[in-house]
């Protein structure tokens, strides 16, 4: 499965933002978009998932495509547990799956079970990308999703990403070629 955008245009009042991009993403390799701050990646993520509607331009392959985000906040039920925010996104939640995924982001039994208000940051995160992967999606999508997390735990979170995509098209915006090399991924600069 892979996604083709073609000539896509984006302007915010005057300041065009994309201009006639053209690419491909594959679901045979992660796709890393990488640029400056405000050179539109973001926007381009909010075009993919239509959220925001580009001014010219046609991307082909997500018709009734299932997509799950990592945005650059965590968006949590903060009132939720780390077990409750990942199950909701689940059709039928399969809480094994859930707790492994926790556990081997080094989440400890007693914090998964606390709302994910009391949570540090580092371990929201790792929530909300737990909750990206473990969806039932074709297409996973992730706006700098490495944030605040430490060296060791990143590398955890990318092998933990790398082993359970499943085949599915896999994009992430971050600023660092490292997370790109180790993801394996192809690199689309704006």
């Amino acid at each position: 499965m892979d996604i083709v955008i073609k000539n896509l245009s984006k302007s915010y009042n005057s300041v065009k933002v994309l201009d006639k991009i053209n690419m491909s993403l594959s679901s045979n390799k992660p796709t890393c978009l990488m640029g400056q701050s405000g050179r539109g990646k973001t926007t381009l993520f909010s075009i993919i998932l239509g959220t925001i509607t580009p001014d010219s331009g046609d991307i082909l392959g997500i018709e009734n495509k299932r997509f799950s985000a990592v945005f650059q906040e965590d968006r949590l039920c903060e009132e939720l547990s780390a077990v409750m925010n990942i199950a909701i996104v689940q059709e039928n939640p399969n809480k094994k799956i859930i707790y492994d995924g926790l556990m081997a982001l080094g989440l400890l039994k007693e914090e998964i079970r606390r709302p994910v208000s009391n949570l540090s940051g580092g371990q929201r995160r790792r929530v909300a990308i737990i909750r990206a992967i473990i969806s039932e999606s074709d297409i996973v999508m992730m706006d700098e999703p490495f944030k605040g997390l430490d060296e060791n735990t990143k590398i955890q979170v990318i092998n933990y990403i790398k082993e359970n995509i499943r085949g599915r098209l896999l994009m992430i915006i971050t600023h660092d070629e490292k997370d790109a090399k180790l993801l394996g991924a192809d690199i689309v600069k704006l």
